[in-house]
């Protein structure tokens, strides 16, 4: 089986990697550019774990919901390349402003993860690094309509149905593997809804768009 990290098993119980099968985090990590200031943002250390796990320094981590730059920061830190894609336009231009890679790149889009035409500047994004795929996909997007992130109609956050919000979600997923290095992980982190006194599985019900 290919080796999609650069851990060293003879040392592991020296490295930064989690061995639980459930990980408990009881405090969020706030060093760095990660201030925490955007409700709804990403927990560090999922992505700085995942990125760590199943990818090699200068690979390419994308994020089809960029939102404050969790996962874009993580990436930085780690030496990893980056791709990212939010619908908010001044999210973008906050990571960007933010962000700054020594020796790897990273590259951010104002787009609809959803459209097929966002992809096609991902694609061209990876072409000018002489690259045709990512290497690790991270998907954290919001929980259905638990909280409203813009007005923008294409925004998942405003979908008005479960099955609204499970289509549009596997349009990013169909986008997502299209570009992902064939073999390679895509992650999904998202947590359940509960509404009207009645549990949602959302976390399952991603899944199985992904399986499907």
């Amino acid at each position: 089986m290919p080796i999609f990290n650069d851990l060293n098993l003879d040392g592991w119980k020296e490295s930064e990697i989690w061995t639980d099968s459930i990980w408990i985090i009881p405090e969020r990590d706030k060093t760095g550019k990660h201030n925490g200031f955007y409700h709804g943002n990403f927990i560090p250390q999922i992505p700085h774990q995942l990125i760590l796990r199943y990818t090699k320094k200068n690979e390419i981590v994308f994020d089809p919901f960029v939102g404050s730059g969790t996962t874009a920061y993580e990436a930085e830190s780690l030496n990893r390349n980056f791709i990212g894609i939010d619908i908010q336009k001044k999210l973008v231009d906050y990571v960007d402003k933010n962000i700054e890679p020594k020796n790897n790149f990273s590259d951010l889009i104002v787009g609809n993860s959803a459209k097929i035409e966002t992809f096609e500047r991902v694609k061209e994004i990876l072409k000018n690094h002489k690259n045709k795929n990512i290497q690790l996909a991270i998907l954290h997007p919001p929980y259905a309509d638990i909280i409203k992130f813009s007005d923008l109609k294409d925004d998942l956050s405003n979908t008005k149905s479960l099955k609204e919000f499970l289509g549009k979600f596997a349009e990013v997923l169909k986008n997502t593997i299209d570009v992902l290095e064939n073999g390679r992980y895509l992650a999904i982190v998202i947590g359940d809804k509960y509404t009207a006194g009645q549990w949602i599985p959302l976390g399952f019900y991603c899944m199985n768009e992904a399986q499907n």
